[in-house]
């Protein structure tokens, strides 16, 4: 799983034996196919991605919303969990989807729930899909800094809209006066 978040899905299993340490004879015996291997390789990947990023989506009492989604930002975009954008993205546009068939939805829509939890906490449960879009956009165009700049506008606004209401603005983004709260 490490060497195909690092490297993707590769087109013949070389890779994994050279990663493994172990023969193709080996996995072949451990998993029964190339097929049935990637899948478990996808499997593990999703089930650590979606611990991983369940645990920072997930609203908390003592914090406000915007900081609860801008850590986990900064989580998904930066340079150490970057691969799983990467091996996911590419997973939906490649036949490797045939893998995990209804992964492109499944991908898309399972964070959408957590997303629209964390949003109802300030009033907003529909915006969850702008940072679920922000997310896909990241794994079709690779635009880090792009997109880093639409969500630091997006968390802008919103902190706007939330300080009329008694909210907080959020660490890292900035105020209608351009500084930046810490």
């Amino acid at each position: 799983m490490d060497h195909a978040l690092a490297y993707g899905l590769p087109d013949r299993l070389e890779p994994f034996v050279t990663a493994s340490g172990t023969s193709t004879g080996m996995l072949i015996y451990h998993f029964g196919t190339r097929d049935a291997l990637l899948t478990e390789t996808i499997r593990r990947a999703r089930q650590r991605q979606r611990e991983f990023y369940g645990e920072l989506l997930s609203p908390r009492p003592d914090e406000l919303y915007l900081r609860t989604l801008h850590r986990l930002w900064q989580a998904m975009t930066g340079p150490h969990d970057r691969p799983f954008l990467s091996l996911f993205g590419r997973l939906r546009e490649s036949t490797e989807q045939q893998l995990w068939p209804g992964f492109r939805r499944e991908a898309t829509t399972d964070w959408l729930q957590p997303l629209e939890e964390g949003m109802r906490s300030v009033g907003r449960p529909e915006l969850g899909t702008l940072v679920l879009a922000l997310i896909l956009d990241i794994e079709a165009t690779d635009d880090v800094s792009r997109a880093d700049q639409a969500f630091d506008g997006f968390l802008s606004a919103l902190a706007l809209m939330t300080n009329g209401k008694g909210g907080e603005t959020p660490i890292g983004v900035a105020t209608p006066n351009g500084a930046d709260e810490a």
